[in-house]
């Protein structure tokens, strides 16, 4: 277990600033296993490695995670309400293990749809049991919750885990043997099939219900934070962050439960040249994705399949260089012209289908990134997520196949990895701009002598080990310059 006694800790924690910011803890192989905010990093860090540590014996979990400490690192930022949104996004980026197990044992409400049973019922728990359930939550209002079960009762004719249905031969059940039958609007005897209906309807109700409370919880926790309530705010970021997940995580089960499935590559790719027209098999298909974050490290991912399988020496990454700003459809005009301009001028062969993630908006700036060039384009669709419609450039209507298609599901493989790769990128340009901010907080840099260092040295790791010699190498460093910034990264 670390103590003040170990030198390296006693003399980070030493020159730890009394400002706000994030902490990183490490176990012994450099994971981060921990995130925190503090409003005095000095303060808040060096109660891990007190002697007495009295609140630990109180806190079994954070006792583990102490014990498991090699090393720490941190972020220095403005305020507490900025430490607290760092907070946030560096959990979401690295979800260390500690920070989830904390979160997980506030224990509150979930709905719980068991989609295995004849009739599924709509059940309140504190704790995901199973993988074959539908789990909606966490909810931290229990009587807002209870009651909004009782209207989906009345309104959708849903069972809740108040009664048991009774079989009545020939595929009938009835639902209530109390007077509960008489007073809800639905039929009260009922087939699997016409009672799996209102299952459905609830669940998308209740998943919708989840997204206005989860606008909810995201406009207290900014009220919070605005009238400084940092740990009321925090919990609440804990519980919208779980909540999202949530949401996110049921969308997806059933597709996901198709994509695990065995899947023939070959039958897949007979099924999409059918199904798409295409003159032969789509042997080689190139999938397009865009990711940025509010407008900003906008990014471009290529993904290429041969054979139904990934190709990871054929994969690419872009940065945006035609314009600044959110803008999806120039994103994908610029990346499907400089992809296939490239091609073309390599005298190398095009793919047999292209797919872009997105809708009518993505696959129109596609085709035009050919027309634009004079390429004559090979087969080209879109899939856009909320339905997974296909999306073709022609007069052809939308198309949307069902689920459990094979054509269907390698399409949607291809997607999620091109989303998955854009996504990664998107994630390594933000963590090395956090790194590199860190330059912001040495007085007597501008943003030309900053932007000149990081073309000398290209990566803030490489400035941090180079000498103040080399540093007055760069325009506009002096050697006292170079000296004071020299001591500030060493120490930083």
């Amino acid at each position: 277990m670390p103590t003040p006694d170990d030198s390296k800790i006693k003399e980070k924690i030493r020159r730890l600033p009394n400002r706000p910011g994030v902490y990183m803890m490490q176990d012994r192989l450099g994971r981060i296993i921990y995130v925190g905010k503090a409003k005095s990093l000095k303060k808040r860090v060096s109660t891990y490695f007190q002697p007495s540590r009295r609140f630990l014996r109180e806190q079994p979990k954070v006792a583990a995670m102490v014990d498991m400490i090699e090393d720490f690192d941190t972020l220095e930022v403005r305020s507490e309400a900025e430490a607290l949104l760092l907070e946030g996004k560096l959990i979401k980026q690295w979800k260390p293990r500690y920070n989830t197990d904390f979160t997980d044992d506030k224990r509150f409400l979930l709905v719980r749809v068991n989609i295995q049973d004849a009739l599924p019922r709509f059940r309140l728990t504190r704790f995901r049991n199973d993988h074959q359930s539908l789990y909606y939550g966490p909810f931290a209002h229990a009587g807002l919750l209870r009651r909004t079960l009782r209207e989906m009762r009345k309104k959708f004719g849903i069972l809740l885990g108040d009664t048991s249905p009774m079989p009545l031969g020939k595929g009938m059940w009835q639902l209530y043997s109390d007077v509960r039958g008489e007073i809800y609007r639905e039929n009260n005897v009922v087939t699997c099939e016409e009672y799996r209906r209102r299952v459905d309807v609830a669940c998308q109700f209740l998943q919708g219900k989840s997204r206005e409370w989860l606008v909810e919880l995201r406009s207290e926790m900014m009220s919070a934070a605005e009238s400084q309530e940092f740990e009321k705010a925090a919990d609440l970021r804990d519980i919208a962050t779980a909540l999202e997940t949530t949401i996110r995580r049921t969308r997806k089960f059933q597709r996901h439960a198709n994509l695990l499935r065995p899947m023939d590559p070959t039958s897949a790719l007979a099924d999409l040249q059918h199904i798409l027209t295409l003159p032969g098999l789509p042997l080689r298909i190139e999938c397009f994705d865009i990711s940025h974050v509010s407008g900003t490290f906008v990014v471009a991912s290529l993904v290429h399949f041969n054979r139904g399988q990934p190709a990871k020496g054929n994969y690419r990454r872009f940065k945006i260089n035609s314009f600044v700003g959110n803008d999806d459809f120039r994103a994908m005009e610029e990346v499907v012209a400089r992809r296939y301009h490239r091609l073309r001028r390599e005298d190398r062969p095009f793919p047999h289908l292209i797919v872009v993630d997105g809708g009518p908006g993505q696959v129109g700036a596609a085709l035009r990134a050919f027309l634009s060039n004079r390429i004559e384009p090979p087969p080209l669709i879109g899939l856009a997520k909320k339905r997974e419609t296909i999306i073709f450039p022609d007069s052809r209507s939308p198309l949307n196949l069902p689920l459990d298609s094979e054509a269907l599901r390698l399409l949607q493989r291809i997607r999620d990895e091109a989303h998955r790769f854009a996504n990664t990128y998107n994630a390594e340009l933000r963590s090395r701009r956090i790194r590199e901010s860190i330059l912001n907080d040495f007085k007597g840099l501008g943003p030309a002598r900053r932007k000149s260092l990081f073309e000398q040295f290209k990566s803030i790791e490489r400035i941090r080990a180079a000498t103040t010699g080399e540093l007055t190498r760069v325009a506009g460093i002096g050697p006292k310059t170079a000296a004071a910034l020299h001591a500030f990264l060493q120490n930083s």
